[in-house]
């Protein structure tokens, strides 16, 4: 009997009538024996296999996760095996399994089949179970177990029931070949068959910031009669709309006349590079716009190439000048109208923003998590020459969208925090391409400042700046993908007791790319997926509430796209008021930076309604009603904004370090290693200077500033200002205890009252 008949015959369905013993075991009588033959011919059987599938890569088997093979219970038609033969005995069973787990050569035929040290043994475990829990087992498994424990056959004869266990357990072996087909990225143009059917007309708009090549695309998309654009902010979105809207341009065409793709350098973005590459090779339109860093001109060159479709180049220079200056800013008194101090964190934000307020100066604030409204107005303050606001504080959310009126860039630091392509935190300096974006927002074309600066705060980081601005950006090599829904359907059909998790680590584990195209970090839709997991959903509509834009950082966000999820299934619509009463509306304005964030992850929950309400229409009816509850919030939110200083005096109950204080990202920069030199200097000068003087305010308060200084995180102009800061609100707090002790009826004396509380 072959192999392959042996194999054919050992899936052949249980429970046979005693007739076919004699023919099963005659089959078998020929294979008594240690069967090195047999052996052999599977070895090479299975090499055979390997070869044709292309030399693919090993799997991941990790990420194989196995399936519970519950074990038999009573049949209703008896112990048929036994009343063929006799009742096993389990102690010879047990004795016969760890023979056969121990024989190399099974585990070697085992790796041919996929089967590694790690799968082998969990399969084996598990088939162990299985035999030794079972109350009755099928007969051909029975009748070949008597057999070898009474030395008729060979332990080697159980392998044929062992793989088919295993291929129960593990059922991505049996369809490996298959699944490699269907996450074969190797050719994604392929992927938008109605696109393929146009002839399109690519335009790459290349240049600078401030260079007007994003001016000179949209206007091709307002003279046209029908388009769409894409971009990377709300903020940038929002404008187009409106903007679009007053036009009469309609958007919601099949077939635009005109796209704009902005931003197309982003294409190469870790996390979101696939949403690009997507609008690229997928937009149906008969011109396609692309406004981007001239780095990405070779990559759109060769992907359009795969398509059949030439690519038009203008390039576009900088509309103003804009120079590197040779002096650090060192101290925030030496602020002028038009800085903009650019920060990487939130909480460097709010520390800037309170020592500017100390200072006697107003300042606006704009980063990423604010509104597009907030944002539109603090930059409307900052840019009216009427208004006291002279000083921007920003994270680099500048970079993109915003028409400001700057006069002077100054980065506080050079660290920025990112993920890459592993999802992995990484503290780097900023990338040529980051610096040259953020930069180029100084002395903007329309603005009242003709000519821009840049600089740092700290000396230290002057000569790296002028480094990473005068290095050449790295061309663009590879675009990245995201599976599809289709694609990931069909992985699902293979293996459909599979979580959308672990068939997304399965597909991105077999998914072949070419030089390219990279697949995208997957750990913002795989930490969805199992959020929502517990809950009854289709594949689809599950893929849909995976791909939803959220901070995953935000609890309340989190829990929301739970609560909508959960509610979908149960095809409950989730009306404005059920909507109402979820975020319990009305809200009331911020008293604290805590409040304030909690309205801003309200904002965004809103936002994920409008995000699915486009997606699942009948679900989320009330986008308009939502539109016009966004608006009102933003408003709260800005007067939030507005009084920022204040929001900060009631959260710190420690102003002078938690002020300071680097509670969330900037606390890892502890535990992280920094790879500036500049930043390392800054360290090393700072501990050498100040961090050794004698303690004078607080013994215990100046040693946590030593360790922030030992960490570069302090410099000495800055443990300067808070001393200063310390003692000035030493003196102002002895006074109120005087004040309070000659007026009983003080304010902080009052607050302790019962009746007050």
């Amino acid at each position: 009997m072959s192999f392959s008949r042996a194999l054919l015959w050992a899936r052949l369905p249980a429970g046979r009538q005693a007739g076919h013993r004699a023919a099963i075991c005659s089959a078998l009588r020929p294979h008594f024996g240690p069967f090195p033959g047999v052996l052999g011919q599977v070895s090479v059987l299975a090499t055979a296999s390997s070869s044709a599938s292309g030399g693919s890569k090993i799997p991941n088997t990790s990420l194989f996760v196995p399936l519970t093979v519950k074990p038999q219970g009573p049949s209703a038609d008896g112990d048929v095996g036994a009343e063929l033969t006799r009742p096993l005995d389990k102690n010879e069973v047990k004795k016969v399994l760890d023979k056969f787990y121990k024989r190399k050569e099974i585990q070697k035929l085992g790796a041919d089949y996929g089967l590694d040290a790690r799968l082998f043994h969990q399969a084996f475990i598990s088939f162990r179970n299985y035999i030794m829990q079972s109350h009755s087992l099928d007969v051909d498994i029975h009748i070949v177990l008597n057999d070898i424990c009474f030395g008729a056959a060979h332990a080697d004869d159980l392998f044929p029931f062992f793989l088919r266990h295993a291929k129960q357990i593990f059922p991505v072996l049996d369809c490996k070949d298959d699944l490699r087909k269907i996450s074969d990225l190797r050719i994604p143009p392929n992927w938008y068959p109605d696109a393929r059917a146009m002839q399109r007309k690519i335009i790459f708009h290349s240049g600078p910031t401030n260079s007007g090549k994003t001016y000179h695309a949209i206007q091709k998309y307002f003279s046209a009669k029908s388009g769409v654009y894409c971009g990377p902010l709300k903020l940038l979105a929002h404008e187009i709309f409106e903007k679009s809207n007053a036009a009469g341009v309609p958007c919601d065409l099949v077939t635009d006349e005109v796209a704009v793709i902005d931003e197309i350098q982003m294409i190469r973005d870790p996390a979101r590079g696939w949403a690009w590459t997507r609008a690229l090779l997928g937009l149906c339109a008969e011109e396609v716009h692309l406004c981007g860093e001239p780095a990405a001109i070779d990559l759109v060159m060769e992907l359009m190439y795969t398509t059949g479709e030439e690519v038009e180049v203008r390039d576009y220079k900088r509309l103003t000048p804009i120079s590197v200056l040779d002096h650090a800013l060192e101290s925030l008194d030496n602020l002028r109208p038009g800085d903009c101090i650019v920060c990487f964190s939130k909480n460097d934000i709010y520390s800037v923003s309170r020592q500017i307020e100390i200072r006697g100066l107003e300042s606006a604030v704009i980063y990423g998590s604010l509104p597009p409204g907030t944002k539109l107005a603090q930059a409307k303050k900052f840019n009216d020459p009427n208004d006291p606001c002279k000083i921007l504080v920003a994270t680099d959310a500048i970079g993109m969208g915003l028409n400001l009126s700057i006069r002077r860039i100054i980065f506080y630091s050079l660290i920025k925090p990112s993920i890459n392509e592993k999802g992995e935190r990484e503290l780097e300096p900023i990338t040529t391409s980051q610096a040259l974006q953020i930069a180029g927002r100084a002395g903007r074309f329309s603005s009242r400042f003709k000519e821009g600066e840049v600089t740092t705060m700290n000396h230290e980081d002057l000569s790296l700046l002028k480094e990473i601005l005068k290095r050449p950006v790295d061309p663009i090599r590879a675009a990245g993908l995201h599976p599809t829904a289709e694609q990931i359907e069909m992985f699902a059909y293979h293996l459909p007791d599979a979580t959308l998790s672990n068939l997304i680590d399965i597909f991105v584990d077999f998914s072949q790319v070419d030089g390219q195209y990279f697949v995208c970090n997957m750990d913002d839709f795989k930490f969805s997926a199992e959020l929502i997991q517990h809950i009854p959903l289709s594949l689809r509509v599950r893929y849909v509430f995976c791909t939803a834009p959220i901070n995953k950082k935000q609890p309340f966000v989190c829990s929301s796209l739970l609560q909508f999820a959960r509610q979908y299934s149960r095809n409950e619509p989730l009306t404005f008021a059920w909507l109402r009463r979820y975020i319990k509306w009305p809200l009331l304005p911020p008293k604290n930076i805590k409040d304030l964030m909690d309205l801003e992850a309200v904002h965004d929950v809103l936002d994920l309604y409008l995000w699915l309400s486009y997606r699942f229409m009948d679900m989320f009816p009330d986008a308009s009603l939502i539109r016009d509850l966004q608006k009102e919030l933003d408003g709260i939110i800005q007067d939030g904004v507005h009084n920022i200083t204040k929001l900060i005096k009631m959260s710190e109950t420690h102003k002078l370090l938690n002020l300071e204080g680097f509670p969330s990202g900037s606390q890892s920069r502890l535990s992280g290693t920094l790879k500036s030199q500049a930043r390392r200097t800054r360290g090393t000068k700072a501990l050498g200077s100040k961090a050794t003087e004698p303690p004078s305010p607080d013994a215990g308060e100046l040693s946590l500033a030593s360790r922030l200084v030992q960490q570069g995180l302090l410099t000495p102009d800055m443990l300067k200002q808070l001393e200063k800061e310390w003692m000035t609100q030493q003196t102002e707090h002895n006074k109120e205890k005087t004040e309070s002790g000659t007026h009983p009826k003080g304010t902080r004396r009052k607050k302790k009252e019962p009746d007050s509380d």
